[in-house]
């Protein structure tokens, strides 16, 4: 996500770089992965889990840096508690970037994840296994891929990346602020309307994320889904009442 209020420094971060783009890891960002992961009591499952769950969000991350990048805008990235965040070295900088420039740097995040996600499946195609198409809850196209070699594993591994990039993809496009499909909606909003597009796009964040609560109770059995909208909902209205009292 291209957001807000970077985390404290601390002398357990993990820092590199990748093309020439920091790359920060705070030491609650292993907590977090870990604790999604679940505790299964399956040691290998789990760290498989952590190092997907880490090399993809740097891969979403790097997606909106090196787009800022293009654009003139130097970029770190840095993965905390709350997943990862693209920060601009300068905000004076962000801010004079068009509308279209904005979107295309917030719709990098999850088309690298895709990319990402197609170059494995297209590996495994290059190794001679097969890829077919599933149903994700007895509905939703998903891709669906098999080597013929390394076991189960492998098509684990293959399976949980997929997921992750993917899958996730297309859920952090959800128009619900402040993820990268919100982030979007705002920017739209705002060139439809100068002056109430702010107001608009919460109250759209607001009805997607009280339908997305719905999805994930009844329809994808996730309490993780029902509990991630409802927040992001209350937090957008929060923010309205906030505006509402200002005026």
């Amino acid at each position: 996500m291209l957001l807000f209020q970077e985390p404290g420094h601390t002398r357990f971060d993990l820092r590199f770089s990748v093309a020439g783009i920091p790359v920060r890891v705070h030491p609650l960002f292993w907590l977090m992965a870990l604790f999604f992961g679940g505790f299964s009591g399956d040691f290998l499952a789990l760290l498989i889990w952590v190092a997907v769950v880490f090399v993809s969000i740097v891969v979403h991350e790097l997606g909106h840096a090196l787009t800022m990048r293009f654009f003139g805008q130097p970029a770190r990235v840095v993965l905390y508690l709350g997943g990862g965040l693209a920060i601009p070295d300068s905000w004076g900088s962000a801010l004079g970037l068009t509308t279209n420039e904005h979107i295309l740097t917030l719709l990098a995040g999850p088309g690298a994840g895709f990319l990402f996600g197609g170059l494995v499946l297209g590996a495994v195609l290059l190794a001679g296994g097969s890829v077919g198409v599933g149903l994700l809850y007895g509905f939703v196209p998903f891709p669906v891929a098999s080597l013929p070699f390394g076991g189960g594993l492998l098509d684990g591994i293959v399976g949980t990346i997929v997921w992750v990039n993917i899958f996730w993809g297309f859920i952090n496009l959800v128009p619900a602020f402040p993820l990268d499909g919100g982030q979007v909606a705002r920017h739209l909003w705002l060139k439809a309307d100068r002056w109430d597009g702010v107001r608009k796009s919460l109250w759209l964040s607001v009805v997607t994320g009280a339908v997305m609560v719905l999805v994930g109770f009844l329809i994808m059995h996730s309490g993780y889904v029902a509990i991630l909208f409802g927040l992001l909902a209350f937090q957008s209205y929060q923010t309205l009442q906030g505006r509402s009292m200002m005026m």
